[in-house]
């Protein structure tokens, strides 16, 4: 009987040998060789959190980008002011095309006029002259109408001259340079012959008052 009681408890008492322990419940506790009980390898089953080298790269790259942008904005900042203090930015027939217009349309007008004549009316163009000319371009113009007052009566010369094109190339506040293409036709009455002629003219004007005047007259 006593040796019965002994091999009954020797059957109870489980070794730790691979075998199953059953707990009060009447379930089987499974212990792996690892020694976890929740069948995983040993994690909690969340992510693991970056490692940190990896975080000390990320702080490394926005530094830089943002090294990179301060530089970027200094560079833009710095060409801005440039191009406000060109010449470039300067020209307002680049910009102002209220005004580039008007000193188109000034000038235009004014040598339609100081270059268009008939030889029985010579002293309404030389008025004109006076009106619209300024400095070295009146006394030029002066010297070269002082032979329209010789040959035109004899010839019985009309010459009629329109401005097909006037560019502005430079415009300040109170000054102008202009590219002037002119058609110009010349009848002489005494033959009763035409001819037809284009010119080029380089022309400086500025501000007198509230209008423009030409200052300047240079063949092209």
């Amino acid at each position: 009987m006593t040796a019965q009681i002994e091999d009954l408890d020797a059957d109870e008492d489980v070794t730790g040998d691979g075998t199953e322990d059953v707990t009060e419940d009447g379930t089987e506790d499974v212990t792996d060789r690892t020694g976890h009980t929740d069948g995983t390898d040993g994690t909690d089953g969340g992510e693991d959190p970056p490692p940190p080298v990896r975080r000390r790269w990320g702080w490394l790259v926005l530094l830089v980008v943002a090294a990179l942008l301060a530089g970027l904005g200094g560079w833009f900042l710095l060409r801005a002011d440039e191009l406000r203090s060109s010449p470039a930015a300067a020209n307002a027939a680049l910009v102002d095309t209220g005004r580039t217009a008007e000193v188109s349309a000034a000038v235009s007008t004014a040598l339609n006029r100081i270059f268009s004549y008939s030889y029985d009316r010579t002293e309404e163009t030389e008025r004109a002259a006076a009106d619209v000319l300024r400095g070295e371009a009146l006394e030029t113009y002066d010297r070269l109408f002082a032979q329209v007052h010789e040959l035109a009566p004899e010839q019985k010369l009309v010459l009629t001259t329109r401005v097909v094109s006037a560019a502005v190339q430079e415009l300040t506040d109170d000054s102008a340079r202009l590219l002037v293409f002119l058609d110009q036709s010349a009848t002489r009455a005494d033959k009763g012959t035409s001819d037809a002629a284009a010119a080029q003219l380089s022309v400086t004007a500025r501000v007198e008052g509230d209008r423009w005047v030409v200052t300047g007259l240079e063949p092209r």
